[in-house]
């Protein structure tokens, strides 16, 4: 979640210095934001609550994923860059899908995360240890981006390259309302 957030700065920042306003992106319109909003949140009491305990919520966060990848698709013609976020999102998606609900993270990166409890109990919320018997590992969490101490997978990095480009031609678009009047 920090990368996004670092992507989204980034855009923003790219966008401005090149002449964007942001009165453009707050007029920026999104059906259902609060979807995302509760898919995220979903990620976050997953991981972070006593349900990271619970066998069977990783699958609560898989349907979050897949409400994301539907919301996406519905927004591409809306917003320009977001297929790249639904792309992200999909990858994400296949990878947890075929590892039963949770995403593989690798042991190594996994040992400086949540202060190595997922290498102590090999799953935690919807993640798990990478193992031979993951299935698309090379889709799971194994980057590192400094300065961030957090593993991230292929999708990940999509999503924020993807937020990025939303928030930056976001703030050089005029919303079609806008441009009607």
């Amino acid at each position: 979640m920090l990368l996004w957030l670092f992507a989204i700065a980034f855009g923003l920042v790219l966008g401005l210095a090149a002449g964007g306003h942001i009165s453009n992106l707050a007029r920026l319109k999104f059906r259902w934001p609060w979807l995302v909003v509760a898919a995220i949140l979903i990620r976050e009491v997953v991981t972070f609550s006593p349900l990271s305990r619970v066998e069977g919520a990783q699958y609560v966060y898989v349907v979050s994923l897949a409400l994301i990848v539907v919301w996406t698709i519905w927004h591409v013609k809306r917003i320009p860059g977001v297929w790249l976020v639904t792309g992200g999102a999909l990858l994400n998606l296949i990878v947890i899908t075929a590892n039963g609900g949770r995403m593989p993270v690798a042991v190594d990166l996994a040992r400086a995360e949540l202060g190595g409890i997922l290498v102590q109990r090999g799953t935690i919320g919807q993640y798990t240890l990478m193992g031979p018997n993951t299935h698309l590992g090379w889709l799971g969490d194994w980057l590192s981006i400094w300065p961030l101490q957090q593993a991230y997978s292929p999708g990940d990095l999509l999503i924020a390259v993807g937020l990025a480009l939303v928030v930056l031609v976001a703030l050089h678009r005029t919303p079609e309302s806008d441009a009607a009047s």
